[in-house]
């Protein structure tokens, strides 16, 4: 456990738990991100201030929602920029919580995975786990249909991130519209206690829909992206 200037950096699940339980007599609410931020998530997690009193914002690339063809390995990170960015939140944030390992498996061998398309990076390295969580018919349309194990690792680690840190309500943003709504049925379906909020999207001056993987993009890409948002 670290303290910066604002906000406590942990990076054990147990020491997460035994804080929140600590803090019951306050209302949590939960961020997740998979990190380098952008002002997307920056207001969300404004906006968690409006649902709770305490905000904790996890930053966990989630290697279970990554088929071994996809950007595992090249997802962008900058953990430092990360905390800087979380400083500047009017009201800051009361936790960061950045496990390295939330399986108990190695991050690198999983950043190594090759092979079929319907397994995730946990299985194809050999060391993942055996238990997931899935919203079946949510999650087969859309974005399923392309990313067959995107949806269970999700799910899998968000359960998992909502037993750790126990919040009252959980913040996601509507850009990523399916994955929203099959964490809100998770949730009903499961009776977890736990609020789900959908924030706006949040875009660039162009009208982009502000992501991580943004930055990965050419100019000429960019220019492509934007088709999305005109015809819609």
């Amino acid at each position: 456990m670290a303290r910066r200037s604002q906000g406590i950096i942990i990076t054990d699940k147990y020491q997460m738990r035994t804080w929140a339980r600590s803090m019951r007599h306050n209302s949590i609410a939960l961020v997740p991100t998979m990190g380098f931020l952008h002002d997307g998530h920056l207001s969300l997690i404004q906006e968690a201030h409006n649902h709770a009193q305490l905000v904790v914002v996890s930053i966990y690339v989630n290697p279970s929602q990554f088929a071994p063809s996809e950007d595992l390995s090249t997802y962008p990170s900058d953990f430092d920029a990360d905390i800087r960015k979380l400083m500047t939140v009017p009201g800051g944030v009361d936790v960061i919580f950045h496990p390295h390992n939330l399986y108990d498996y190695g991050v690198e061998s999983a950043m190594d995975c090759a092979g079929m398309a319907n397994v995730s990076c946990l299985e194809e390295s050999g060391s993942g786990h055996e238990t997931w969580v899935r919203v079946e018919r949510l999650e087969k349309g859309m974005c399923g249909r392309s990313r067959p194990v995107f949806f269970r690792g999700v799910a899998t680690v968000v359960a998992k991130l909502f037993n750790i840190v126990d919040p009252d309500v959980a913040l996601f943003g509507k850009k990523d519209y399916q994955q929203w709504r099959i964490i809100d049925r998770m949730v009903r379906d499961l009776d977890f206690p736990v609020k789900i909020v959908g924030f706006e999207i949040v875009r660039d001056a162009d009208g982009l829909a502000m992501s991580s993987r943004n930055v990965r993009l050419s100019p000429i890409e960019r220019q492509k992206a934007l088709s999305i948002n005109r015809s819609l």
